[in-house]
C-alpha cells in the first residue's frame, strides 16, 4: 500500500527557486523603481478586495513607499526580498509583486522546482 508519509520531501529545491525568484524581482526593481507601483497597485487591489492579510500588506506598503523615497529605503526593501532568512521569507509571503516578472522571466526557475522533487 502506498504511503504518503513514506515519500521522501525535501524542500530546499523549491524555497531556493523561490528564493531567486524574489532575486530577480529584486534585481528588476532595482534597475527600474517604476516596479514598485505594482506592489502599490496590488496592496490597494488586494485590500479593496478584503485581504486578511490587511497588516502584512501595510507594512509591505510602508517599505515601498519608504523604498520610492530614499536609498536607504530602497536598501531595505531590496534586502528583504534577497535575504535568506526565516524572518524574510514568512515576510516574503505575502509580497505584492505579483506582475513584476513575466512568464519567460519566471519559467526557468518552475521548472528548476519541478524537476528537483
Amino acid at each position: 500500500m502506498w504511503e504518503f508519509s513514506a515519500m521522501p520531501y525535501d524542500p530546499r529545491p523549491a524555497n531556493a527557486a523561490r528564493l531567486k525568484m524574489f532575486h530577480l524581482i529584486a534585481d528588476k526593481i532595482e534597475r527600474d523603481p517604476a516596479w514598485l507601483q505594482t506592489g502599490l497597485d496590488n496592496i490597494a487591489r488586494w485590500i479593496a478586495n478584503g485581504s486578511t492579510q490587511q497588516d502584512k500588506l501595510r507594512e509591505w506598503e510602508r517599505m515601498i513607499l519608504a523604498a520610492r523615497d530614499s536609498e536607504e529605503g530602497m536598501e531595505v526593501l531590496l534586502k528583504a526580498l534577497r535575504e535568506d532568512s526565516d524572518r524574510a521569507e514568512f515576510f516574503r509571503n505575502f509580497a505584492p509583486f505579483a506582475g513584476v516578472l513575466t512568464n519567460t522571466e519566471r519559467r526557468p526557475l518552475i521548472l528548476e522546482c519541478s524537476f528537483s522533487h
